[in-house]
């Protein structure tokens, strides 16, 4: 009985602790499968040039994160992704819509840009943010631990794009969907055609679900469902997507 105890009060306070400081932990996830085994993209990748895509308030005029909350039915209790989290843009504005029972996770491939997340995070109060420090093949998040994944201007410069989107699957709940916000250009321009985006998802086999672009913005919201982990194309049989 005492060792119960003993058991029930330590995971009290491990409970309380993650709660407390859950704005700075970072997750330690099972890797996916090398970038080796995946082909690399036959277009250009734009170089990663900022943390912070575009100035906060002329994103927030033109009413960029309502029109995902809203397409995306990103509501409380939901736990969202943000691949290639950056300056923290959309983890500070979606933290109070999916509420303290929900959860974002800040995924991002530069460790100085997730130790300046965490200090505005933490600077803000927010609790229900966590971080993750993934690679250009692997966003390594927990299993089942996904509602919504958001790549927002940022698709262009994944490097492994096939890779990625394979060990993203496994992290996905059922019923997820992904959502990617890109431009209207070519990759070398910091954008992404859609047609380019529609054929990589597919060969990995992903399913678009809707397409439009964003009011206000020379930008598209794309969104998708990802397969299963058994239906996924296995990374011998993907086929690079040239642009059209």
């Amino acid at each position: 009985m005492g060792y119960l105890m003993i058991r029930m009060t330590i995971s009290v306070v491990f409970a309380a602790a993650f709660t407390i400081s859950g704005a700075a932990q970072d997750f330690i996830a099972q890797s996916g499968a090398p970038a080796a085994a995946f082909p690399k993209p036959d277009r250009p990748v734009a170089d990663i040039v900022s943390p912070i895509w575009h100035d906060e308030k002329e994103r927030d005029d033109a009413g960029e994160p309502s029109q995902l909350v809203r397409l995306l039915g990103i509501k409380s209790g939901m736990t969202v992704a943000d691949i290639g989290a950056g300056s923290g843009y959309y983890v500070v504005r979606l933290s109070p819509v999916v509420g303290s029972k929900g959860r974002i996770i800040a995924e991002d491939i530069v460790p100085k840009y997730l130790q300046s997340l965490r200090t505005r995070v933490r600077k803000l109060g927010l609790q229900n943010v966590v971080t993750s420090l993934g690679e250009a093949h692997d966003p390594k998040l927990p299993a089942q631990s996904v509602d919504i994944a958001i790549l927002v201007h940022m698709y262009h410069e994944i490097e492994q794009p096939y890779a990625l989107l394979y060990n993203l699957v496994p992290a996905l709940r059922p019923e997820a969907r992904v959502g990617i916000v890109d431009a209207f250009a070519p990759t070398s321009k910091h954008g992404t055609p859609p047609s380019l985006l529609r054929c990589e998802l597919a060969a990995v086999g992903y399913r678009e679900i809707s397409f439009g672009r964003l009011i206000g913005s020379d930008a598209y919201l794309a969104i998708f469902a990802p397969p299963s982990v058994a239906s996924r194309t296995r990374p011998e049989a993907i086929v690079a997507c040239k642009v059209q």
